[in-house]
């Protein structure tokens, strides 16, 4: 069932919001941006992760320099999956921030 147009706003502000606290409490050197429901995450050396949401499809995309990803929520577990690898979004920004900045975050909660 697709998820209506509040919840998936609601949605996508909580998971912004979460990403938004893992970075703040970490002791990484990054720079947060949130404008416009589109969440940028800037790393030391110019890596950046882009979140947005796209309402027509009610999905939650990631921009990372290792291409574009679309996650659809999923009800039954509470998480934001790809549609393509079915790898959770968490598990994919924890793996990401790894890349980038060698910092092993914890992004469990989303």
């Amino acid at each position: 069932m697709s998820l209506n147009e509040a919840r998936f706003h609601d949605l996508v502000d909580a998971t912004q919001q979460q990403l938004e606290d893992v970075f703040d409490e970490s002791d990484l050197d990054v720079d947060l941006e949130n404008s416009a429901g589109v969440l940028t995450v800037k790393f030391e050396g110019g890596a950046q992760l882009i979140f947005s949401r796209q309402e027509p499809l009610r999905q939650l995309w990631l921009a990372a320099k290792s291409g574009g990803f679309h996650f659809d929520y999923d009800e039954e577990t509470s998480r934001w999956v790809c549609d393509t690898s079915e790898e959770l979004l968490s598990e994919m920004v924890q793996r990401l921030t790894l890349e980038h900045t060698g910092a092993d975050l914890d992004f469990d909660e989303i």
